[in-house]
């Protein structure tokens, strides 16, 4: 079937049919990141850092005292916010402690600080090869598509990575949770996506890797749930109701067969 077959085929399937937009999850969902050596990661984003602000002229003292401070900064603020149930605001935190520490910066040498603390995740961080297709295709069917990601990296450097992978144009909203005092599981992160995509959630498929913070509170929520496999649920079974991919590619056929009536009744399709 060609692409422009499925993608008819697809609006004449989700015409005044149950489902009419996806939320996706970030992480291990739309990019797959596996499992991240955050020593690493880290090390390779206080290097960046570092070298930038010593361009600019910033007094950021020693690169080991500099490495140092940050780490332990992060470990205690991530800490803190895990017990709160609620994810910080990594941009505004950098701003917040620069500033105290003599860092004068513009807004955008901000945003670029933020960035190249995440940089080094862009370098692991892929999506699947025809994934442009893919949400092509969703979107050309009337799909609305958008995001809801429990994250503290600030949304202009995820909006970057999306748009150098060509697929930022494809979601609105994009819903990220250091921008409310609370984070996935929690019920009111899911009914903020359902306001921003103007949808009621049986009316959306949440896609994700998490069974405990993405397919659980999801069917919860009365939306539709597929797990994208990924090391994250290696092993772990589906919960009833949901339905399992190994591919987003896989995501149009399966809304063909959940709006033909086999997932209005939520039965799993492990």
């Amino acid at each position: 079937m060609s692409y422009l077959d499925a993608t008819e085929k697809l609006q004449r399937d989700t015409a005044g049919a149950h489902i009419k937009a996806v939320l996706f999850d970030l992480g291990d969902t739309l990019l797959d990141f596996g499992k991240i050596q955050v020593a690493k990661i880290f090390a390779e984003g206080a290097a960046l850092t570092y070298d930038y602000l010593k361009s600019l002229g910033q007094p950021v003292g020693s690169r080991g005292w500099y490495f140092l401070k940050y780490l332990a900064r992060l470990r205690l603020r991530r800490t803190f916010n895990v017990l709160r149930g609620r994810d910080f605001d990594a941009l505004a935190s950098l701003r917040e402690v620069g500033t105290k520490e003599g860092l004068k910066l513009t807004d955008e040498q901000w945003r670029q600080v933020a960035w190249l603390w995440y940089e080094p995740l862009t370098g692991i961080g892929c999506a699947e090869p025809d994934i442009v297709e893919t949400l092509t295709a969703l979107r050309d069917s009337g799909l609305k598509l958008g995001i809801l990601s429990n994250t503290f990296v600030h949304g202009s450097s995820l909006d970057k990575h999306l748009e150098q992978l060509g697929i930022l144009e494809f979601f609105s909203p994009r819903v990220y949770s250091y921008e409310f005092p609370f984070r996935k599981p929690d019920h009111r992160i899911f009914a903020a996506a359902c306001e921003r995509i103007s949808e009621a959630p049986e009316n959306i498929l949440f896609v994700g890797d998490l069974i405990g913070k993405d397919i659980k509170p999801a069917l919860k929520c009365g939306m539709f749930a597929a797990l994208k496999e990924a090391h994250s649920n290696v092993g772990k079974r589906l919960p009833p109701g949901a339905h399992r991919i190994a591919r987003i590619s896989e995501l149009p056929g399966l809304i063909r067969k959940l709006n033909a009536g086999s997932a209005g009744k939520h039965c799993s399709t492990q």
